[in-house]
């Protein structure tokens, strides 16, 4: 299969609704197919979430591309990934951003996407095994923060990882079905914006769902 034919014909598809050209350059350059397991390579181009095993999934590259867009990333940005998953989000945020603090409390799914994201070369990604309290406090407070997995409120503990005039997208809602929120920090409030409806695995944790 010619996996660079197949990922550019899905960033033609992707631009149609997608206007901000640096995620989809961004895009382009991460070949998805490194990031799955390899009995469905052949559907990494496919706009769907597919498997990657422990109950865990890779994002659709359409909701990829809208939440990253959302974050209005900067070249200097202090990113923390909230479910690093495969890897794939992260090493696209790391073509767009400064530095990606990224947290996974699979440790097999951690051990894996370190592996990839090192044997491909994106040098500013670090990924770390989540303890018992969301996101990553040591190396806060960051830019932007982006959460991959479901949770049934905001949690707190996120926001106050994140600086003033920072981004916070995250899907918000049941355990089936959720709301892509972006919350910007601005001046001690929080400004909500609801971008689209969304599913996505459930976040696990303290303010999230129960294991």
């Amino acid at each position: 299969m010619d996996y660079a034919e197949a990922r550019a014909k899905l960033i033609v598809k992707l631009n149609a609704e997608v206007t901000d050209q640096r995620v989809l350059e961004a895009m382009a350059k991460v070949p998805r197919e490194r990031f799955i397991p390899l009995e469905i390579r052949a559907s990494a181009y496919e706009d769907m979430p597919l498997s990657i095993g422990h109950g865990q999934t890779i994002s659709q590259p359409f909701i990829v591309a809208l939440m990253t867009q959302a974050l209005e990333l900067k070249e200097n940005d202090k990113v923390l990934e909230v479910g690093t998953g495969s890897g794939y989000q992260a090493a696209i945020l790391s073509l767009l951003a400064g530095k990606v603090i990224s947290v996974e409390r699979v440790n097999e799914l951690a051990r894996q996407a370190r592996w990839t994201l090192h044997e491909l070369g994106y040098r500013n990604v670090w990924v770390y095994q989540e303890k018992e309290e969301l996101g990553w406090t040591p190396k806060a407070p960051y830019d932007v923060i982006i959460v991959t997995a479901a949770a049934p409120k905001v949690p707190a503990s996120l926001l106050k990882q994140l600086k003033e005039k920072g981004r916070l997208v995250i899907p918000v809602g049941s355990y089936y079905e959720q709301q892509l929120y972006k919350i910007t920090r601005l001046k001690g409030k929080d400004v909500t914006e609801v971008l689209c409806g969304c599913r996505f695995v459930p976040l696990i944790g303290e303010e999230a769902w129960r294991e």
